[in-house]
């Protein structure tokens, strides 16, 4: 519940906030129309063609799902490693002693012990996707049709949530930030796959794959069996 109010609160922030990114032009002459992300070593990375055949405006959704898959991204595989790490901490139910096994498992268990968690957080999920709708989108409503557009000055990703105020004010700067968490958000997709791949292989946590921990796990120990 207390992670259900949080994240409630960060949507109310999120509504109120004002846009943080500078004013973008795009070059129709650049790599993906200039939008920051193409760095060294691989710069201009499209190995199936999705900047060079396409025009800015089917670009600018590209990006905004990339940075929106990557911050999940980046939040999935930290919470990965916060829920299996040796102290047997977990922040949605009580672990005590006992190891509560990999991160793949614990979605069923969540649901064992709070049952409408789920439900909770997807209205807080839709609360946050509805915001984000209302920046960005020409007209929100229109999710399939061929209006499905993104506003002429809204910046993929700028969804005016910056609660430490860290966007700088310098529009190379920002953009330089702005390529730092799209690598960031990308390492994480790999990261989590990756993570996730791993467990579903032997079923063990990604600390004792790592042998940094003990395999400790007992499934007898959970509030769901498998």
């Amino acid at each position: 519940m207390k992670f259900v109010i949080a994240a409630s609160l960060i949507a109310s922030a999120a509504a109120f906030g004002k846009s943080v990114a500078p004013k973008f032009t795009p070059n129709s002459n650049a790599f993906a129309y200039g939008l920051p992300g193409s760095i060294d070593p691989v710069p201009e990375f499209d190995p199936f063609g999705y900047a060079a055949n396409n025009d800015y405006e089917t670009i600018k959704q590209y990006r905004e799902a990339e940075l929106q898959h990557g911050r999940v991204a980046m939040l999935g595989a930290l919470g990965m490693l916060v829920t299996e790490e040796p102290i047997e901490f977990h922040p949605l139910f009580e672990a005590g002693n006992k190891d509560i096994g990999p991160a793949i498992r614990h979605l069923d268990e969540v649901r064992a012990v709070s049952p409408a968690f789920f439900e909770l957080l997807a209205i807080v999920i839709g609360a946050l996707e509805f915001n984000r709708a209302l920046k960005g989108w020409t007209n929100p409503g229109d999710v399939f049709g061929s209006d499905r557009v993104l506003k002429e000055d809204y910046f993929p990703g700028d969804v005016g949530f910056d609660p430490l105020g860290l966007a700088p004010e310098d529009p190379a700067e920002f953009f330089e930030l702005h390529t730092k968490e799209l690598q960031n958000g990308r390492l994480a997709m790999l990261g989590w796959a990756g993570m996730v791949a791993q467990e579903l292989v032997n079923g063990k946590e990604i600390f004792v794959n790592a042998g940094l921990a003990p395999d400790r796990f007992d499934p007898s120990t959970l509030p769901v069996q498998f």
